[in-house]
Formats: structure tokens, sequence, C-alpha cells
């Protein structure tokens, strides 16, 4: 594994206005997250693990504090920028698969590559390549309501990872599966975090957060400890 720092975050505060009240989501968060590193966040509802995946993800900014990707002060960019770097350093895998419903499978796939204006040629050659490996050759045709929820999942992690990103979130990605699937679709990730991609998994799963080889607990905002197996 390399040891170089792919994320960091310094004295990071996310504070919330709610009301008249403020509240504070993130408080003082300190991490770093080495390249290739399997990293899973855990914690009651409301401790702040969602939170900061949408830190993570530059789908949030932060209230305070800076937050480094690839070496990249990320929390001075303006939001066309961060989309930018979102886009080609970033995978995303959700829970509820959050795929667009009237495309097929392949387009599906395809559409971050439409969007970060790579060539057709290419475009089709990395799907491909994609649908072979994910074993969705017979389905690459079929949308979203035609397919079980663990293929549909499957698409969802080829698109994720259709851009190469050097980190990969994973927000509750066995949620809605049964026990065979989620294992399935573990095994899936565990493998891409084999070959090098940085995999952050938000889980309320004891059982699927120790399977990562460092486990993050979070309290109230906090960090509560950081413990790697």
């Amino acid at each position: 594994m390399s040891t170089a720092a792919v994320i960091q975050l310094s004295q990071v505060n996310r504070i919330f206005q709610v009301g008249e009240q403020q509240v504070s989501a993130l408080r003082d968060i300190n991490l770093t997250l080495n390249a290739g590193e399997y990293v899973s966040i855990m914690g009651p509802s409301g401790s702040g693990k969602s939170t900061l995946l949408n830190m993570l993800g530059l789908l949030d900014r932060p209230s305070s504090g800076t937050y480094l990707l690839d070496g990249v002060n990320t929390t001075t960019l303006n939001d066309e920028q961060q989309a930018r770097v979102r886009r080609e350093k970033i995978g995303f895998v959700f829970q509820s698969f959050h795929l667009v419903p009237r495309l097929s499978a392949a387009s599906n796939i395809e559409l971050p590559m439409i969007l970060a204006g790579i060539p057709a040629e290419q475009r089709k050659l990395r799907v491909d390549e994609l649908i072979g490996s994910y074993g969705l050759r017979d389905r690459a045709d079929h949308r979203p309501d035609q397919l079980s929820g663990g293929q549909r999942q499957r698409v969802a992690i080829a698109r994720a990872t259709v851009m190469h990103p050097a980190v990969l979130l994973a927000d509750e990605p066995t949620g809605n599966l049964d026990q065979t699937t989620g294992k399935e679709v573990m095994a899936l990730l565990e493998r891409l975090a084999e070959q090098g991609v940085t995999l952050i998994m938000v889980t309320h799963d004891p059982k699927l957060g120790q399977r990562a080889s460092r486990q993050i607990q979070m309290v109230d905002g906090q960090i509560l400890a950081s413990t790697e197996t």
C-alpha cells in the first residue's frame, strides 16, 4: 500500500443553522487517509457520518478548516472547480443506487464520461469492459426497473469507477440488499480496494465495518477513535 496521503482534513467544522440555533454536525475533525486504504466510518444516527462523507465527496463545504484531496486545497476552489475535481477523483455508491430510471445499464455507466467530454469510442470501450467484468453483459440494455437490487448496485459501482477515481465513497452500500447479494457487492468493493482505490464506507453494520482495515468511530460530530486491523 502506498503511504501517500490522498485525503487530509485539518480542524474541519460544519455548522448548520436550524431556526435560531446553530448545530455543530462536525467538530474539529483531523483526519489523514492514505492512498489505497479501506476505511469504515461508524457511529449512531446523528453522529456526523453522512456529513463527513458529504464533505469528503465535495457535496458540502466545511464552515471552517481545510480539506486537501491529492494535495489540492479543495476549500479554496469555486463550485465549478470542485465539480471537476469531484468528477475526476471521486466515485459514489449509494444505498438507494441513484441510477437514472430512463437510461439503460450501459448508458448509466457511460454518463460520467459524457459529462467529462470523453470521446464516444473511448466511452464504448470502457463501458464494454466494465459490463463484462461486473457480470452485466446480458443486462446492458435493461433499465434500472428491469434489474435486481444486486444488478442495480453493480451498475452503480461500475458508474462510480468508470472515471478511475482515486477515492470511492460508499454510503450503506448493502443497505437495500439481501444478505447473499450484499456479500457479493462487498466482495466487489473490496476487490477495488485491493487494486488501489481508497475505499471509504459508512455503515451501521458492525460486522461490515470490521472488514475494513481501519475503523473510524464517530460520536456527536467528533472522531472518537480510529483503529487499524
